[in-house]
């Protein structure tokens, strides 16, 4: 299956936290997107990864991705390297998307910036012919394939975009994909510990950045991402 947009996070939640509205809107206007999440989030203080896997499949369910996989990395131990590499690789290259999505270049959470990196260094990396990759138990190899572009979602540390998307009409979706989360964030019966991202602040602070960047472009809400080289416009009329 090809894909127009394939979304990486490190962590189930991480694509539906940077970018769940633009998710939302591009399958709404007849994108196909998948997710591929780097690890199962098993040292999340809340929750568990089996919770994990049922409410990352809920959340794909809510947002009417294509596709979502799970690479099984090690949460917070994963590291750039060629085995890792290879695995982004044979994603890149299974599902052949036009825009790559990824983690926060510079964040909180240790494993936002080391899946940022990994996953831009597997995209050139995908390229290249002579690199071989090819499925367990299946026989033919992979044909090369490089995104046209790679673009990572604001996370944690408020980052300065490099452009945003208007997403005034699928913030609501955004809100509900994440709260399909209930074992990771706010939940005022839980008698698990508190963590960062459990308040209810942390929940709204979401919907108020979003809110935000939309007031600074002239809409009600926008998402924020940054890019590897420069953006390029066809036109001047082109800009919102």
């Amino acid at each position: 299956m090809k894909l127009d947009i394939l979304a990486f996070g490190a962590h189930p939640d991480d694509v539906e936290l940077g970018a769940g509205a633009t998710v939302a809107k591009e399958v709404a206007n007849g994108k196909k997107v998948g997710i591929v999440d780097l690890t199962r989030g098993e040292l999340g203080t809340r929750g568990s990864a089996g919770i994990r896997d049922q409410e990352a499949e809920a959340s794909a369910k809510i947002l009417g991705v294509a596709v979502r996989e799970n690479l099984e990395f090690a949460d917070g131990f994963f590291v750039n390297d060629k085995p890792h590499q290879l695995e982004i690789i044979k994603m890149v290259r299974k599902y052949r998307p036009e825009i790559v999505l990824c983690n926060a270049v510079n964040d909180r959470h240790i494993d936002h910036a080391k899946g940022s990196s990994l996953v831009s260094d597997a995209c050139f990396l995908s390229g290249l012919v002579k690199i071989d990759t090819k499925f367990a138990g299946e026989e033919e190899w992979q044909e090369p394939w490089r995104p046209k572009q790679v673009y990572h979602y604001i996370q944690w540390k408020n980052l300065e975009p490099d452009f945003v998307v208007d997403v005034s009409d699928h913030i609501g979706k955004k809100r509900e994909a994440i709260l399909a989360y209930s074992s990771q964030f706010y939940d005022p019966k839980s008698d698990e510990p508190e963590t960062p991202i459990t308040s209810k602040n942390f929940i709204d602070s979401i919907i108020y950045r979003a809110r935000d960047l939309g007031r600074l472009v002239g809409v009600e809400y926008a998402e924020g991402f940054t890019v590897e080289r420069f953006v390029a416009v066809d036109s001047l009329d082109k800009l919102i």
